[in-house]
């Protein structure tokens, strides 16, 4: 019998250089390139996961992280289902804009599933996990700390976003 299939749309949000283009690129790529490339507006990447019962096609937006343009990214998140809120471990400041990365998501698509990312773990650490968690506690949801570099939860980090995503 074939499996049910379902498209679900997903963005990664944060500050620019926080690594949301190569969170994306290890997961569907399984490559790494240190060389920043600024993403202007949002590009979009597919992915298709075979679950135990369904095929899930993911439509992961990549999301430009500069905060003028709050009125673009508002239509950028019309339509997602989840999305993966990413922060630079080394870069305390990427942490403390999360929330309202967070409160502009939720406005245009509602309380849908987010997780948050703290990036860059295989780099010495400027922010505590401990902060991570407590902001992940404060918007209630799971957090993770990945590298895109070393590939380390970033598999899991869209795996349980999509898990989340299927149950809702």
């Amino acid at each position: 019998m074939a499996k049910r299939q379902f498209v679900k749309k997903i963005c990664l949000l944060g500050d620019g250089e926080v690594g949301k283009t190569s969170l994306i690129r290890r997961y569907v790529l399984d490559i790494f390139d240190d060389q920043y490339i600024q993403t202007f507006g949002a590009k979009m990447t597919k992915k298709v996961l075979d679950l135990e019962y369904v095929e899930l096609q993911l439509n992961i937006w990549d999301v430009l992280g500069q905060k003028t343009h709050g009125t673009l990214h508002s239509s950028y998140y019309l339509g997602a289902s989840g999305a993966l809120l990413v922060c630079d471990m080394t870069r305390p400041e990427t942490l403390e804009h999360l929330k309202q990365w967070a409160t502009e998501l939720f406005e245009v698509s509602g309380e849908i599933p987010i997780t948050i990312l703290g990036n860059k773990c295989d780099l010495e650490m400027k922010v505590d996990p401990l902060d991570l968690e407590s902001h992940a506690s404060t918007l209630g949801c799971p957090m993770m700390l990945t590298s895109a570099k070393t590939g380390q939860n970033v598999h899991e980090a869209f795996q349980t976003l999509s898990e989340r995503i299927m149950e809702g």
